[in-house]
Order: C-alpha cells, then sequence, then structure tokens
C-alpha cells in the first residue's frame, strides 16, 4: 500500500475519533437530572398546626411517619426532608423535631423550618407590598382579570 494512502487513512481515522468525542463531550451535557426528594415534604402550615399536648397518632396525622424514629430515644420524632434540583448543588432543608412525654406532645423543635413553594413566597411578598402602600397611603390598581377562553363565556353574557 502507498504511504501516502495510509496517512490519509490514519489521519481521516483520527479525525473521525476527535468528531465523535466532540460530540460525547456535548451530550454528556444535556443529560436530564432530576429532582431527589428525601424524607417527609413538611410544609409550613402543617408544621404549625402541631401543638403541645397533641397525642401522637394527631401528629402522626398531620405530619406523616416520621422519617427518624430512634429506638433509643422513643419519645423522639425527627422529621427531615432534603430536594436538591436537578444539577444545582444548593440542597434545600427542612428539620422538625417532636418530643413526647407519654402519648403527648410536650416539645416542638422548629431546628430548620421549610421556607416555603415560590407560591407561597410570591403571595407573601405581594401581602407586603400591599401592606407598606396601605401605610403609605397608596393604593395599587388591582389586577386586570384574565380573559376568559373561548366557549367559556355564559350565552347572552
Amino acid at each position: 500500500m502507498n504511504p501516502a494512502r495510509i496517512v490519509i487513512a490514519t489521519h481521516r481515522s483520527l479525525l473521525a475519533a476527535l468528531v465523535f468525542g466532540a460530540l460525547m463531550a456535548l451530550a454528556a451535557g444535556c443529560v436530564y437530572r432530576p429532582n431527589i426528594q428525601q424524607g417527609n415534604l413538611l410544609k409550613l402550615d402543617d408544621v404549625n398546626q402541631v401543638t403541645t399536648g397533641m397525642t401522637r397518632s394527631q401528629v402522626r396525622y398531620v405530619l406523616g411517619t416520621p422519617m427518624v424514629a430512634d429506638p433509643f430515644q422513643p419519645n423522639r420524632w425527627d422529621y427531615i426532608y432534603t430536594i436538591q434540583r436537578g444539577r444545582t448543588s444548593k440542597i434545600d432543608r427542612a428539620y422538625f423535631v417532636v418530643y413526647f412525654e407519654g402519648d403527648k406532645v410536650s416539645k416542638l423543635d422548629k431546628v430548620d423550618l421549610p421556607e416555603g413553594t415560590d407560591i407561597e413566597k410570591m403571595r407573601a411578598n405581594r401581602e407586603k407590598r400591599d401592606a407598606a402602600a396601605a401605610a403609605a397611603g397608596t393604593t395599587t390598581p388591582p389586577a386586570a382579570p384574565a380573559p376568559e377562553p373561548d366557549g367559556a363565556r355564559p350565552p347572552g353574557g
């Protein structure tokens, strides 16, 4: 075989390997990373419902079965929740401890409470803004109603 043809064939093989490697590197960035949730989903409203004097079954009804029920401390229930969203390195955590004396809640330890969902945060921000506007004596105009989809309007209206 001609040495020039061998060199050309080698260059083509090398070029094909480089293109394939580049495509694989680009495809690696397109991998879907699901949200990873672990533990009991703690909502601030649910945590605030738990009060001293409630029974174990009432707490279990409101918050679910605890993530950690230590056999060495049967009077302590730990509710732990973590979520990692996709490729982000930030992990949101919620941690709540319930202590019992007998069958009744004796103490609550709100170590790290959930911040709330994005909808709850937007609602709280809107309420703060409205309260500040009311205190300043100005009012914000109400939002325009959303347009109704075709066919949703009653006849004659």
